[in-house]
């Protein structure tokens, strides 16, 4: 069974994450992509104010597809979180708790995990439509012309997530690498 967090993340929530645990969220989150966070993280080195906080908070890394007339959002699954590890140390320095994406992260962004006191959490690819069901709102917060990859506030209700990497080292990637070596591959062989 799914543990229920809730978004912003405090830090004893953080702490009590285990890489591997299977969690539901609800809350307040933001949407942001590669472009967004380029333009972020230049605001922040010229001193510039944020269109959003960062303490406690958490980014998910998603460009949604237009909303359908009547709809939230449309699609709105997970991109690849690789793409955005050369922005992701200067937004954990100034305390984002969480980040979900899909996909491995450099060893620099795990240690900075551990580091910062952050979790980063992994969302099913190819499930778009189903995760922007659990979107209740959307708002546009800044960046409006980068269009899908524009800031955005999202309100999240059982927004279903795996913590890959937890801010105690765990990764939950390597761990099941490392039970597939010792298994010899497991039940793919034997059959």
């Amino acid at each position: 069974m799914a543990r229920t967090v809730q978004a912003p993340l405090d830090e004893a929530t953080v702490k009590s994450l285990r890489a591997g645990e299977r969690v539901v969220m609800t809350g307040t989150i933001y949407a942001a992509r590669d472009a967004a966070h380029k333009r972020l993280v230049a605001a922040m080195q010229a001193g510039e104010k944020l269109p959003l906080p960062l303490a406690g908070q958490v980014i998910y890394y998603v460009g949604p597809a237009p909303a359908k007339p009547g709809a939230v959002i449309g699609p709105a699954g997970p991109t690849t979180s690789g793409r955005m590890d050369s922005y992701t140390l200067p937004l954990l320095e100034r305390g984002v708790a969480g980040l979900i994406g899909k996909g491995s992260r450099s060893e620099e962004v795990k240690q900075a995990l551990v580091q910062h006191g952050a979790v980063y959490l992994g969302a099913v690819g190819g499930a778009s439509a189903l995760l922007a069901r659990q979107i209740r709102s959307s708002r546009l917060l800044a960046y409006p012309d980068l269009l899908s990859e524009a800031v955005r506030e999202l309100e999240v209700e059982e927004f279903p997530l795996i913590v890959i990497n937890d801010c105690h080292g765990g990764d939950a990637y390597q761990a099941a690498r490392e039970v597939y070596r010792s298994d010899g591959g497991g039940s793919q062989r034997s059959r």
